[in-house]
């Protein structure tokens, strides 16, 4: 099972492979590149990171959110490497009996995943610069206590 990959996110195996006929509520949350960022245009992006620590982030945060919220699935993959406008960086999907359940544990999810892994996004700019995003401090969930 993957969670970090260099492939172009695949939507349908994850569907595939939260199939639970007892939900009766599927969340999809995709994050695709934007054009832009802070008011510059943005021709492509890069993502990296140490695969071995983001995937065991991204595993504990599965994890977490069916052990937090009355969820019966939770998958979620991030893309790293080279992306284009329009391409997926990152998938969540969340399956329940309930959809209030889904879209809480869905947004809990995404909203975790920005402050806890360790990824680095690297700008390409329409005008030929390159800079790196800020992003947010990273936090654990020891840290947040």
């Amino acid at each position: 099972m993957a969670w970090m990959t260099d492939e172009p996110l695949l939507l349908d195996q994850l569907l595939q492979e939260t199939a639970d006929d007892t939900c009766g509520a599927l969340v999809v949350f995709a994050g695709t590149v934007r054009d832009h960022h802070e008011g510059r245009g943005v021709s492509g992006m890069s993502y990296s990171a140490y695969k071995p620590m983001a995937d065991k982030v991204l595993q504990d945060l599965e994890q977490e959110t069916l052990e937090r919220f009355p969820v019966e699935q939770c998958r979620i993959m991030h893309r790293i490497g080279d992306l284009a406008i329009g391409e997926a960086s990152v998938l969540v999907v969340v399956r329940s009996h309930h959809r209030a359940d889904a879209f809480d544990a869905a947004r809990y999810a995404i909203d975790t995943l920005k402050v806890r892994l360790p990824v680095w996004k690297h700008d390409e700019y329409t005008d030929g610069s390159r800079a790196y995003q800020d992003g947010v401090p990273l936090q654990t969930p020891d840290s947040e206590r």
